[in-house]
């Protein structure tokens, strides 16, 4: 078996097996009833990183257990005490983390803002480096509408005066004596060889820039026209353009990146902090919550505007709030830009508005009150009526359905309606040049409104308030989120008597997340035997635990986005505002455990792109105990990566794997040698009991 290939055919032995294993094991999913046998301290610790973090690291059970589980968990409660300075030190590269939405559309502009200039309705930036982003994509406009220009159907004879050819000849396509050459001798299209051309300079230029130290790299291309910097952005890719950028500093990593696809940047750099700060943060739990909360409050990436407006949603929405009170949450997601663009909310006007009923700014409703429903002025015709976008439901709907009382929360579609009503005039100044949320009073529909029977008065921005107030505190919010939280933490169906005593903590404590969560830690629920290793990791969980759990450095984070994506959980990218599944049945299939274990193995081996595992193993320990016989290895990794909680089957598995001469590495002239530990941890990473937690 050439060596290349090896871990394709062992993947596909293990996988063979693991969706079977994967079925029996979700019988163990829901605790037994009255379950009370308690768990062993070492077991209680490797449970407790498994639920409340994205997976222990080579020593964390040795710290948990030393510090106590009890005083750990606490301390995770209050991740204002725990010291991610390394994390922040990690980010610092991603300039767009820290910036207002503003801010990034400034540095790197939207399609939008470009055509604003090639318009001239707006002026290139003065500062050097952010002008040749700004010129590389003016070009890339201009060449775009060029192309259009090309493409359009030639206008018809009776347009250009032309008689049309009635004779049945062919047209006469010669000009000024010239005809064209026969098809066997004709040369490449002029636009062709100019391409070619073109190309085979830039890679000339960038060759010549690599020979240079990074800042006089970075001056020259500052010295090149806007048409020879965006040639060599899109030129240069892949490892040619990492040793482009080898040595610069962040911005200017940013500003080459910028030349190619200024929006990716942005992009790029919230998906790859996602995928470090689950790695790397210490406030794990913080981070848990986060990713859970920005599920639950789910907002697609890839809808225009809030490539730009996610960052500072994340950021300054959810995770300020993600251990706080429910309300504060709500209220935050609300009035954030990238919610209110999501869906649609910005656009909602009022049927009885001023802007609706073409009312100029500043002049009063007739007879000096609001029309009552019963005597509504007619609409305006024409241009006016074009001013209104009218009421739009989605956000109403959803925050009802998904962010609060849950589908079957006693709601009505007159309820709906009536939330949407009080939510028009809550929109956005200009959106798509990174405006932030404004209450619009001339949008808002006037009068008074019912919201599951309690009567709102009118009274613009606050009524909103009001009923995100109510549906905070309501009965139906608190048992959802209970049941949720104790979904992502316990187990796929959550045992009802612990998820009515989260919710009348929910209750008591007014939304007080953290003391939801301290109900359920606490809970015997939480600790049963029968939940240990029993939820399913998603595939985020997956990739973050392999690579936390094989102490990897991760230097480029963009490989591992990749995989995210390919195994169907693009960070940011789940388009329908229910976010992504926490349940098994949704990631357990053959093709997808096929692809699990491809990246273990791939992992161990040191062959994800931008990962560097120093130790294959992820731990000296287990390095040290590897010996010549594969079995004894075996059980060395099988105690440093999953503390020993493995299946007879999938010891069985992996130790009839151990035959392989490409796993033992046995050779007749140097008996001593050790097995493949990389191939040994990465069967290991991709066990069943591994993908879970």
């Amino acid at each position: 078996m050439p060596r290349r290939r090896l871990p394709v055919a062992l993947a596909l032995l293990m996988a063979a097996g693991l969706t079977t294993q994967f079925a029996l094991g979700r019988k163990k999913d829901k605790p037994a009833a009255g379950e009370t046998m308690p768990m062993d301290a070492r077991k209680r610790a490797v449970h407790a990183l498994n639920r409340l973090t994205f997976g222990p690291r080579p020593g964390d059970l040795e710290r948990v257990t030393q510090m106590g589980v009890d005083k750990w968990i606490e301390l995770e409660l209050h991740p204002d005490k725990i010291d991610n300075s390394a994390l922040d030190a990690r980010l610092a590269p991603f300039r767009t983390l820290h910036m207002g939405t503003k801010e990034i559309v400034e540095n790197f502009p939207p399609d939008q803002l470009i055509k604003q200039i090639a318009d001239g309705k707006a002026s290139l930036p003065q500062d050097p480096t952010k002008r040749a982003v700004y010129e590389a994509q003016l070009q890339r406009y201009e060449d775009k509408q060029e192309r259009k220009d090309k493409d359009k159907p030639p206008e018809s004879p009776a347009a250009t005066g032309d008689a049309p050819n009635t004779s049945g000849d062919a047209p006469n396509t010669c000009r000024d004596g010239a005809c064209p050459v026969s098809a066997g001798s004709a040369p490449p299209p002029p636009d062709q060889t100019r391409r070619r051309e073109e190309r085979r300079q830039a890679n000339l230029r960038a060759q010549e820039l690599l020979d240079l130290p990074p800042d006089e790299r970075m001056k020259e291309i500052l010295k090149m026209s806007p048409e020879d910097r965006r040639e060599i952005a899109t030129t240069t890719k892949g490892a040619k353009a990492d040793a482009l950028m080898e040595g610069m500093s962040p911005q200017q990593k940013e500003t080459m990146q910028a030349l190619n696809n200024p929006e990716q940047v942005v992009v790029n750099e919230l998906t790859q902090s996602k995928l470090l700060r689950a790695i790397y943060s210490e406030r794990q739990l913080d981070e848990v919550m986060t990713d859970f909360w920005f599920n639950h409050f789910n907002v697609f990436i890839n809808k225009g505007a809030d490539r730009y407006l996610l960052t500072s949603y994340e950021r300054d929405a959810i995770r300020p709030h993600a251990l706080g009170k429910f309300e504060d949450l709500l209220v935050a997601t609300a009035k954030s830009p990238a919610m209110l663009f999501y869906l649609d909310n910005w656009l909602s006007v009022g049927p009885d508005s001023e802007i609706a009923l073409g009312i100029p700014p500043h002049q009063p409703h007739r007879h000096g009150h609001h029309p009552g429903p019963n005597s509504r002025p007619q609409r305006p015709r024409g241009n006016k009526a074009r001013q209104a976008s009218g009421l739009n439901e989605n956000y109403g709907r959803e925050l009802m359905e998904l962010h609060t009382l849950s589908v079957n929360g006693g709601y009505s579609q007159k309820d709906v309606t009536e939330v949407a009503r009080v939510f028009t005039g809550w929109t956005l100044d200009q959106p798509k040049q990174g405006g932030a949320f404004r209450f619009e009073p001339r949008m808002h529909q006037p009068g008074e409104k019912i919201v599951l029977g309690h009567r709102i008065k009118e009274h613009g921005e606050k009524e909103g308030l009001e009923v995100l107030h109510l549906l905070a505190h309501n009965p139906n919010t608190a048992h959802l989120i209970s049941q949720k939280l104790a979904m992502r933490f316990v187990s796929d169906d959550p045992p009802p008597a612990l998820v009515d005593r989260m919710t009348h903590t929910f209750l008591k404590k007014n939304g007080d997340i953290r003391e939801v969560l301290r109900t359920m830690f606490k809970s015997p629920e939480f600790w049963s035997p029968d939940i240990y290793r029993s939820k399913v990791k998603t595939p985020l969980e997956f990739i973050v635990s392999a690579v936390r759990a094989s102490g990897a450095q991760v230097d480029d984070a963009r490989a591992l986005v990749g995989t995210l994506n390919n195994m169907g959980m693009m960070p940011y990218a789940m388009q329908p505002p229910t976010g992504y599944s926490m349940k098994a049945d949704v990631w357990v299939n053959s093709s997808a455990l096929l692809g699990r274990m491809n990246f273990a193995l791939g992992l161990a081996a040191g062959k994800i792109r931008g990962v560097k595992i120093d130790s294959p193993a992820g731990t000296a320990t287990a390095v040290k105990q590897a010996t010549p016989d594969p079995k004894q290895t075996l059980a060395a990794l099988e105690n440093s990566l999953l503390s020993g909680d493995i299946s007879k089957q999938t010891h069985d598995t992996i130790s009839k794997q151990l035959e392989d001469p490409k796993i033992s590495q046995r050779r007749s002239d140097d008996p001593r040698r050790p097995p493949n530990v990389a191939a040994i941890t990465g069967l290991i990473l991709g066990s069943p009991e591994f993908q879970r937690r």
